[in-house]
C-alpha cells in the first residue's frame, strides 16, 4: 500500500520544532505586552501588531501540528494506515464534542476558533502515538 498526501518521516522533527518554538514566541509576545487579539473590541484594524503576532503564532504551532500529525512512519502498512484513519476518526468525534460543550458552556465564543484549530491535531497525535506505543509494546512481549 502507498500512503498518499502524507509528509516524509524526517518532516516530524521539523514539525516538532514548530510546535516548540511556539512557547517562547508565545511567552515572549505576551511579555511585551502582545495581548490576545480576540480580546480586543471588533473596531480596531485587523492588521494590527497583536492582531499580526496572534496569527504568526497561531500558524507556527498549527503548522508544527499538522506536520506532525502527518508524515509518514518509519514502516507504513495497512495496520499503521489503520490507525491514522481510527485515531483521526476519534480526533473528529472529539473535537465535535468540545466544540459542542464549549459553545453551550463558554460566553467567550472567540476563543472557540483557537480551540477548533488545535484540539483535533492534538488528539489526533496523542491517539495515534498511544496506540503505536501500544503495539509495539504487544509485540515486543510475543517476540
Amino acid at each position: 500500500m502507498k500512503p498518499h498526501f502524507l509528509f516524509p518521516y524526517w518532516c516530524r522533527y521539523l514539525g516538532w520544532g514548530l510546535v516548540i518554538a511556539h512557547v517562547p514566541m508565545s511567552i515572549i509576545g505576551r511579555a511585551n505586552g502582545m495581548i490576545n487579539p480576540l480580546d480586543n473590541p471588533p473596531t480596531q484594524s485587523l492588521f494590527t501588531g497583536e492582531h499580526l503576532f496572534f496569527i504568526c503564532t497561531s500558524l507556527v504551532m498549527a503548522l508544527g501540528l499538522f506536520i506532525v500529525a502527518f508524515s509518514r512512519e518509519k514502516i507504513e502498512d495497512e495496520q499503521i494506515w489503520h490507525v491514522r484513519l481510527d485515531s483521526l476518526r476519534w480526533a473528529i468525534y472529539i473535537n465535535y464534542l468540545v466544540l459542542i460543550a464549549s459553545l453551550i458552556f463558554i460566553f467567550d465564543t472567540a476563543h472557540i476558533l483557537e480551540l477548533n484549530l488545535w484540539v483535533p491535531l492534538i488528539f489526533f497525535i496523542i491517539r495515534f502515538r498511544w496506540v503505536i506505543y501500544r503495539l509495539n509494546r504487544s509485540l515486543s512481549r510475543e517476540g
